[in-house]
């Protein structure tokens, strides 16, 4: 469905995406239900399934905080800051139970989608991305908490909360950010005009030129590559959650067009943060 067609605004918040939000919380906390050891390992993480968790509640309380125009530096925006904000967090916070956590992460969340619903006026938040619309703060949240709950559900076995139409709900948060994460020695030299189009979805375009990159939410004209992709595989693999190969190997994605060749070397334009 088209996703201009499913929003209901209230204040500055599209209700689809709110809904959105709450079912992911939801769905992190029946992930989390009943969990006993928390110290096993997250698949393909240095975290633990309760430092995982703990992570993702203080973000959801920093969204939050954000939401309601509370100042909250966190990094610079370079993963490096990033993870090093995130260790501090970390240290100083020393729940790691399964169900204070979930509640948490609920709690957290719904204050933050309750405050963007509420303010539809007033100084975009100032996030650990830059400064953000919203409606992009929560696509951000939105994101990240489909990130660490994609490995949470890995890491316990069960099964993960990511669809199509949640992805949806995340592309203007993945636009507002494409450039700042860009790869600058990747993208150094490359001049390219790709259209990326989610599979039963909508479609952006993304123009690189002297370093430079410029991300649009509609399609490039005249792209030299366009990229078919499955959404769910599409936000992995922006989330350093999936190897790009072997989305390809499973026919998750598809490139065509002029210059084809340049799709496979898309995703390693990008640093996840």
């Amino acid at each position: 469905m088209d996703q201009a067609a499913r929003q209901d605004v209230h204040g500055a918040l599209p209700a689809g995406l709110g809904q959105a939000i709450r079912q992911t919380a939801a769905d992190i906390t029946a992930v989390l239900d009943g969990v006993a050891d928390t110290d096993a390992a997250v698949p393909g993480s240095l975290w633990t399934v309760g430092e995982a968790a703990a992570h993702l509640a203080l973000a959801n309380e920093l969204m939050a905080d954000l939401a309601v125009g509370r100042d909250r530096p966190y990094g610079n925006g370079t993963p490096q800051s990033l993870a090093a904000a995130n260790a501090e967090s970390l240290a100083a916070f020393a729940e790691r139970r399964a169900a204070p956590l979930a509640a948490m992460i609920t709690e957290q969340a719904e204050r933050c989608a309750d405050a963007l619903a509420a303010a539809a006026d007033g100084p975009a938040p100032v996030t650990p991305l830059g400064p953000m619309d919203r409606s992009v703060l929560a696509s951000y949240l939105l994101t990240h908490m489909l990130g660490h709950g994609y490995d949470l559900a890995r890491a316990v076995r069960r099964p993960h909360m990511i669809d199509a139409e949640r992805v949806a709900w995340c592309v203007p948060f993945l636009l507002s950010a494409m450039p700042a994460v860009a790869d600058g020695t990747a993208t150094a030299g490359l001049t390219a005009r790709y259209t990326i189009r989610l599979r039963g979805g909508g479609a952006f375009g993304v123009t690189l030129a002297d370093g430079a990159v410029r991300v649009t939410p509609e399609p490039s004209d005249r792209p030299d590559c366009t990229i078919l992709i499955d959404p769910v595989a599409f936000l992995l693999i922006a989330l350093g959650r999936r190897n790009p190969w072997l989305a390809i190997a499973r026919g998750q994605v598809l490139a065509y067009g002029r210059k084809p060749w340049l799709g496979p070397r898309f995703p390693a334009l990008f640093v996840a943060p």
